[in-house]
């Protein structure tokens, strides 16, 4: 006996007794003191009932995007640059070959943030984004998150292509229609969704 006392003792200071609370509509409360039943919104049958749809860009013509075209705008992500350096590739000069037109590279200020953030060992990575070629987007929210910074104004403005390597940030832009992707693989660029967005036939 005194040995499943000593376990019951043991399993309590294990696992802490909740304060118990009564419901304030619990019967042994007398009816004064008692909160009276809530009770439900009747709906009415005969209301209209709105549904919110987001509205579409006025640049798409179904999943083929008219903004899209050389010169080519490209917002850079952190580790896009990262990966061009680990591959020893020439940013701007990739993404000509790639695309075989003219590529303006832009870099916002979330971007440089999480670079300056990531200290000495990305100072190359910041050395190449300071170059004049590439132009610079300020940023008016606050945080330094690139990845929500990217998508919010893919959103907004459907002129950008969008250069990353992230996994995450790759499956929310697929989720946005008219929007490529470029992206390192096998030491080179390669494009992504770029037919359906610019109209170009299939290969």
């Amino acid at each position: 006996m005194g040995k499943a006392k000593k376990t019951r003792k043991i399993v309590e200071k294990r696992f802490a007794k909740m304060k118990t609370m009564i419901s304030p509509s619990d019967p042994r409360i007398k009816a004064a003191k008692r909160a009276p039943p809530r009770k439900k919104k009747l709906e009415d049958p005969h209301k209209l009932k709105v549904n919110e749809a987001p509205q579409t860009s006025s640049a798409l013509f179904f999943q083929y995007n008219t903004q899209l075209g050389p010169p080519y705008h490209i917002l850079i992500d952190t580790n896009f640059i990262n990966f061009s350096i680990k591959n020893k590739l020439d940013i701007i000069q990739n993404m000509m070959d790639c695309l075989y037109a003219k590529c303006i590279p832009y870099i916002t200020d979330c971007v440089l943030g999480e670079l300056e953030k990531l200290g000495q060992k990305y100072k190359v990575a910041l050395r190449i984004i300071k170059d004049p070629r590439f132009e610079r987007i300020n940023c008016l929210h606050k945080g330094t998150y690139a990845d929500d910074c990217l998508v919010q104004r893919v959103t907004q403005h459907k002129c950008y292509i969008v250069a990353t390597n992230d996994k995450d940030l790759k499956r929310r832009i697929r989720k946005i229609p008219g929007v490529p992707i470029m992206y390192v693989a096998q030491h080179r660029y390669t494009i992504e969704r770029m037919p359906d967005a610019y109209g170009a036939p299939k290969t």
